[in-house]
C-alpha cells in the first residue's frame, strides 16, 4: 500500500502536535510495509498512491484544495480529525478587542477572520483561502466531511463533536489515539544520572508553545514567587507578541524560559520534573501531557476537549481561566504519590505502534 500524506502548507514552517503526529505516524506505518509520502503541494498527482489521507480539519483551506484534488483523481481520502474549537478561549481569555466581538460572532466567524487574518500576514492567500473567504470556513469543513471516506479522531468525543457539529449521520470511523514512542518516553530512574537538566530538579514543567489558548500566563501567575520552580519549553506565538511580552514581564525569578528544545532531548527534561502542567482551554488531548504520564509523573490538565478520555481520574484538573484552582492543582499534584496505573496506561494504550494498528484499520475501512 502507498498513501500520502497531506496538511496545512505551512507545517515545517509552524510545527506543532500535527506535524509530530503526521510524522510518527508515518515512521510506525512504514515499519509495517506501508509506504508514506509527505506533500504539502495542493494538487499533486496521485497515480501512484492507494489514498489520501489528510490532517487537521481546523486548517480547511488548505486541506479543502487537497480534498478537491484527491476527489478529481478518484482517490480514498481519510481525515485524521484534530478538531477542536477555540471559542471558548476567543470569548473569555482572548483579551482586547477581538474578545469583545467574539462575544457576537458564531465559533465558525471567529475562526474564519483568524484564518483569513493568519493567511494575510503569512502571505499564503493561495485558492484555498478565496474559497474560504467565498464558502466560509465552516462550508469548506462541511464539504470536507461530507467527502471523507473514513475518519481517524484522536478519541470517541472528538469523533461525537464532528458528528455534532457537521450532522453526519453513521459516519466510518476509527479511534486512533495520539501518542507516544515508548521506547523514549518511559519510567527510568537512571535518568537522573548525569542529567544535563539536573538543576531544574523536582520542577513544574510545561512543555508548550507560549500562547493564550495554553493559559501560560495564569500558569505563571498561579506559582510567580513561589518555592516552586517553573520551566516552561516551547516556543513563543508569533501571533500574540503582546502576550507573550506580558508573560515575560509577569514572571517572577523561578520561572525559567528553555525555549524549543529537541523533542528527544525533553525524555530527559521529563525525567528531572516533580509535575507536568498544560492547563490549556482545548486539548485532543496534547501530546506532552501523555509523554509525561508515561514517564511517571503527575499532571495537571484542563477538562476541555478530550483530555478525560485519555486520563481519566489518574490527572488532576483545574480551569484555565482560575488562578487560585491552577494553583491548588499542582500543590496536589506536587504532594501526590505517583499511581503507577498512569504511566501503564499510557504506554499500553497510547503509543505509536497502536496508531499504527488503528489507521491501518482505517484504511482497510476506506476501500
Amino acid at each position: 500500500m502507498k498513501v500520502l500524506f497531506q496538511t496545512r502548507t505551512n507545517l515545517f514552517d509552524a510545527p506543532g502536535g500535527d506535524m509530530v503526529q503526521m510524522l510518527k505516524t508515518k515512521e510506525f506505518l512504514e515499519k509495517k510495509g506501508v509506504l508514506v509520502d509527505i506533500s504539502l503541494e495542493l494538487e499533486p498527482n496521485l497515480d501512484n498512491y492507494d489514498l489520501v489521507h489528510l490532517f487537521n480539519l481546523m486548517e480547511p483551506q488548505d486541506i479543502y484544495i487537497q480534498m478537491l484534488n484527491a476527489k478529481k483523481q478518484q482517490k480514498k481520502i481519510v481525515l485524521s480529525t484534530i478538531y477542536g474549537l477555540y471559542t471558548e478561549f476567543e470569548r473569555n481569555a482572548r483579551g482586547g478587542l477581538f474578545q469583545k466581538i467574539a462575544n457576537h460572532l458564531s465559533p465558525y466567524q471567529i475562526a474564519f477572520i483568524k484564518n483569513l487574518v493568519k493567511h494575510y500576514k503569512d502571505k499564503r492567500m493561495h485558492k484555498g483561502v478565496y474559497n474560504m473567504i467565498f464558502k466560509g470556513y465552516y462550508g469548506l469543513m462541511k464539504e470536507i466531511v461530507d467527502n471523507t471516506n473514513v475518519f481517524l479522531p484522536n478519541s470517541h468525543s472528538e469523533m461525537k463533536r464532528v458528528v455534532t457539529d457537521f450532522k453526519l449521520k453513521n459516519p466510518k470511523y476509527v479511534s486512533v489515539p495520539n501518542a507516544i514512542d515508548k521506547s523514549i518516553f518511559f519510567k527510568n530512574d537512571s535518568i537522573l544520572e548525569n542529567n544535563p537538566f539536573a538543576k531544574y530538579k523536582d520542577c513544574v514543567l510545561c512543555v508548550a508553545r507560549i500562547e493564550g489558548r495554553k493559559s501560560t500566563l495564569n500558569l505563571v501567575k498561579a506559582l510567580n514567587n513561589t518555592n516552586y520552580q517553573l520551566v516552561l519549553v516551547g516556543n513563543e506565538s508569533k501571533n500574540q507578541k503582546k502576550y507573550v511580552a506580558q508573560v515575560r514581564k509577569e514572571a517572577g525569578d523561578n520561572v525559567v524560559f528553555l525555549g524549543a528544545i529537541p523533542h528527544e532531548e525533553l525524555r530527559q527534561l521529563y525525567g528531572v520534573s516533580r509535575v507536568h502542567a498544560l492547563i490549556s482551554w482545548m486539548e485532543t488531548p496534547g501530546l506532552s501531557s501523555i509523554e509525561a504520564a508515561a514517564m511517571g509523573k503527575n499532571i495537571v490538565v484542563t477538562h476541555k476537549g478530550d483530555t478525560y478520555d485519555y486520563f481519566k481520574d489518574y490527572a488532576f484538573y483545574c480551569e484555565p481561566d482560575d488562578v487560585e484552582s491552577i494553583k491548588k492543582a499542582i500543590e496536589s499534584a506536587f504532594q501526590a504519590p505517583v499511581n503507577p496505573n498512569l504511566s501503564k496506561r499510557m504506554l499500553e494504550n497510547y503509543n505509536w505502534e497502536q496508531t499504527a494498528i488503528e489507521t491501518l484499520k482505517a484504511y482497510a475501512l476506506a476501500k
